[in-house]
């Protein structure tokens, strides 16, 4: 089906055969109820096509509103929120969230709380048990507790509640989401304490949070000083966000130890972990490179940019689902608060976006936040104690009953917790975790001042007490200052931290606080007139070693788009746009030449890998490295460094198990590679596999670029054939919340590739979440796009029609009004009157 006629079929789907199909369909989650009730034509799937399209105009009453709110729905379906008091703007707020994305938020909460099993059955018990192993959950409603109820976040945290519990309170059987029909579900009332659950999820989603284990496998491999040397807190390519003085990358290449002998307590305690994290860490950790949680953001000084206002850039990438990650709102309360963005559905607040003074985002920091510790229990099987500094101290205890549908209890477990955190036993081990997420932070009060912000440094200021997830934040102003920096708790680790689970039975071992503000990365009004943000280091060693982190991604985006900014002395709107989406690559300008160089060494003529192999480095010699949709030598160039990568890690490859294809226990990213390509000897060069020769770097990169030729033939035919093109080969895949392929978007193609500015690898699940590029004049002005829609109705309008202008690399220009009447009348499409309860 093509895209315009999936579009035009959704609203039928949504009748009898989606019920019909999905019924069937959704059989894997556990009972559900008889096909009977979807068949009904006024109540059952059929209504969801009615409920699809808010009236033009309605009104409600809400109990706690001191006044009345105007809610203008725009012709993209975002809220256009006009109140009188803040309060009122987040009761407003929840209410228009839930009427819209009322089973994501559902999904969201129980997902930190590990209760997902009472909604979906005993298919999620596993899940729900690594949740509550973390405490996410526990640790939200300890913030939540010792908030003062008299703050204006609580005020507006329970008023949020009381705008989604409104929703909930008059929902018809016609408007109940599709989700809740199949799986004979009702919502559960929304509880304020689950804005603070949200903001701990995404502390996880974004924390490495299988770093150690990684390090672990790894050690237990190649031995503990090759693992350090392939995740290194240092990367061998510097282009760090604070920026260092130098216009350039520079490489700070070593060599690389050989693979060393199997470290077996390393791989004792990699077991260890990776059972107490879960079955996603047993599965093993994705490649870096395969599948990235990239962001990009950077701001451009007002004398580099074409009409002498400063420019900034949001482009944060994350899990691409229907409905999406964000929700688009407008807030404004006269003399208070006017900011457009996107909010996290669960939030009051904007997280990204603007006000009439500033702009802001966010890229996350990568930083080290976790650390493990092995304790010493007084008894293995009914622990009451745990030894440190020669004492006893006693654990603390929690009894975790898991329920699924209908209440039925499906097991209990007892969770147990040290000073520093959960405590993790498995196999006759005991590991405790500490990680800024558990700990108290008022997060929601950072974004709540960042909403409010009048400059740059009012901006940062609102940002001192955010705690986690460690975020870079990029913020501009209408003065023309633009700034960035990298805020959140950094840990101060002890000796050995960071990289080793440490000696529990000692405080020694224990955090020695975080890092001061005054040192955080961070650069204001800098001299070279730009700043930006991939995800690289945020600090060049040289300037500051003390640890932070470890194994950071590839900077090849952070090198790109430093490269487009240096060259570009009159940077445009046009041009912001541009760059979310450019075709070049880095990466491909760094590995490119070493291939086309290898084959041309290739001795012997007659030889028929190196016959093939000069033939693949002549198609390549053609490519402009540019990652375009009807490129045609892309695929050609990923194949290779996917060749590349399988023959130069041999060493790393895992025995095979139960007839099952090998796997590397670990896969060292992209720079970690180029570093190994200027040492042509290196060890790591021979292919195991053959015990008669001994290979060097030119030999696997011929019998890369060979391969690479071979495979692709054979997978997409001749080059001639038009199977290379890359949009054939790269696709973006957007899936429903719960996997529905009927109402997912896929094999969506798409500009950019492993290191583009717009990264897409791996199964094409992670991108671009919101873009967003916003000019600070004497009036703000911006312009963005998500991949899906407002709305999370399958048979809405708005479920996913965004996902054209996405794919295209273009912006919806924003309609930003400060009253409702500066809503030009054709771009409303509902108007919705919200009124105190009397």
């Amino acid at each position: 089906m093509t895209r315009n006629g999936k579009k035009m079929a959704r609203p039928l789907l949504a009748g009898l055969v989606l019920a019909a199909v999905l019924h069937v369909g959704f059989r894997r989650l556990g009972p559900v109820p008889p096909l009977g009730p979807f068949l009904d034509p006024w109540n059952g799937a059929w209504a969801l096509a009615a409920a699809a399209r808010w009236p033009d105009a309605d009104s409600l009453q809400i109990s706690g509103l001191a006044a009345p709110v105007r809610v203008v729905y725009d012709d993209r379906g975002v809220p256009h929120i006009f109140a009188t008091s803040s309060e009122d703007a987040a009761r407003a707020l929840g209410y228009v969230v839930a009427r819209d994305r009322l089973f994501q938020l559902e999904t969201r909460w129980r997902s930190a709380a590990g209760r997902m099993s009472e909604l979906v059955g005993e298919a999620a018990l596993e899940f729900d048990r690594s949740m509550r192993r973390i405490d996410l959950a526990r640790s939200a409603e300890r913030d939540y507790a010792e908030m003062d109820p008299a703050t204006a976040v609580m005020r507006e945290t329970v008023a949020y509640a009381e705008g989604v519990n409104a929703w909930i309170d008059q929902l018809g059987r016609r408007d109940l989401p599709l989700e809740y029909r199949l799986l004979g579900a009702e919502p559960a009332r929304w509880q304020p304490v689950y804005s603070f659950y949200l903001l701990k999820l995404m502390g996880w989603n974004l924390t490495f949070f299988t770093s150690d284990l990684q390090r672990l496998r790894l050690a237990a491999v190649v031995g503990r000083q090759a693992a350090d040397a392939l995740r290194p807190a240092r990367s061998p390519i510097q282009q760090p966000i604070q920026p260092n003085g130098q216009t350039a990358p520079r490489y700070d290449f070593a060599p690389l130890p050989p693979p060393g002998e199997p470290d077996l307590a390393a791989a004792k305690l990699a077991r260890v972990l990776e059972l107490a994290l879960g079955a996603s860490a047993a599965a093993g950790v994705p490649d870096r490179e395969q599948a990235v949680l990239a962001s990009n953001n950077w701001a451009v000084s007002p004398e580099r940019t074409a009409d002498g206002y400063a420019l900034l850039s949001g482009d944060p990438h994350l899990e691409l689902t229907l409905p999406a990650i964000w929700y688009e709102v407008h807030l404004v309360v006269p003399g208070e608060l006017d900011v457009y963005g996107v909010t996290i559905p669960s939030v009051p607040y904007v997280a990204i976006g603007f006000n009439r003074d500033v702009a802001w985002s966010f890229t996350n920091t990568g930083a080290d936040v976790i650390d493990f510790y092995e304790e010493e229990l007084d008894d293995a099987e009914r622990p009451t104690r745990y030894r440190v500094d020669g004492e006893w101290q006693p654990l603390t205890a929690s009894v975790e009953e898991f329920r699924g549908r209908g209440g039925k209890l499906l097991s209990a477990d007892t969770l147990y917790f040290t000073h520093r955190g959960p405590l993790i036993s498995e196999q006759g081990h005991f590991l405790s975790m500490r990680w800024t997420v558990l700990e108290g932070s008022p997060e929601n009060a950072a974004l709540r001042g960042t909403n409010r912000a009048s400059s740059v440094e009012t901006a940062l200021a609102a940002m001192e007490t955010f705690a986690a997830p460690a975020q870079n934040m990029i913020v501009a102003d209408r003065s023309g200052t633009i700034a960035i920096r990298s805020t959140g708790h950094f840990p101060i680790h002890p000796a050995g931290g960071g990289v080793e689970i440490l000696d529990g039975s000692e405080t020694a071992n224990d955090w020695m606080g975080y890092w001061p503000i005054d040192r955080y990365p961070f650069a204001i009004r800098p001299q070279q007139g730009y700043l930006a943000s991939a995800n690289q280091q945020p600090l060049d060693p040289i300037v500051d070693d003390t640890y932070l982190g470890a194994d950071w991604p590839s900077p090849w985006r952070a090198i790109r788009i430093n490269r487009l900014l240096g060259s570009d002395s009159a940077v445009t709107v046009e041009a912001m746009r541009r760059y979310q989406t450019d075709p070049g690559n880095a990466r491909a300008d760094f590995f490119l030449p070493f291939f086309i160089d290898a084959a041309k060494r290739a001795a012997d003529p007659g030889d028929e890998i190196g016959g093939r192999a000069r033939a693949a480095a002549r198609l390549l010699g053609e490519w402009d490295r540019r990652y375009t949709k009807e490129n045609e030598r892309a695929a050609l160039f990923e194949y290779a460094m996917s060749e590349l990568t399988r023959r130069a890690w041999d060493e790393l490859l895992l025995p095979s198990e139960s007839g099952r294809p090998q796997r590397r226990v670990f896969t060292p990213s992209s720079t970690i590679l180029a570093s190994l390509l200027t040492q042509p000897q290196s060890d790591w060069w021979d292919d195991r596999r053959t015990s008669d020769t001994v290979e060097n770097r030119d030999a696997i990169l011929v019998s890369s670029l060979s391969s690479a030729l071979e495979r692709l033939e054979d997978e997409r035919g001749a080059p001639e054939d038009g199977g290379w093109r890359w949009d054939r080969v790269r696709h973006a895949n957007i899936y429903h919340v719960l996997g529905i392929p009927a109402l997912s978007e896929l094999e969506l193609p798409v500009q950019g590739g492993s290191g583009n500015l717009n990264p897409s690898s791996g199964g094409g699940r992670h991108g671009a979440s919101w873009r967003m590029v916003v000019r600070l004049g004497p009036e703000i002005e911006a312009w963005s796009i998500y991949p899906g829609g407002q709305s999370g109705n399958p048979a809405s309008r708005y479920y996913a029609d965004r996902i054209d202008t996405w794919v295209e690399g273009r912006l919806d220009p924003l309609l930003i009004p400060r009253v409702p009447v500066e809503l030009a009348p054709d771009r409303v499409t509902s108007r919705l009157q919200l009124y105190p309860r009397r």
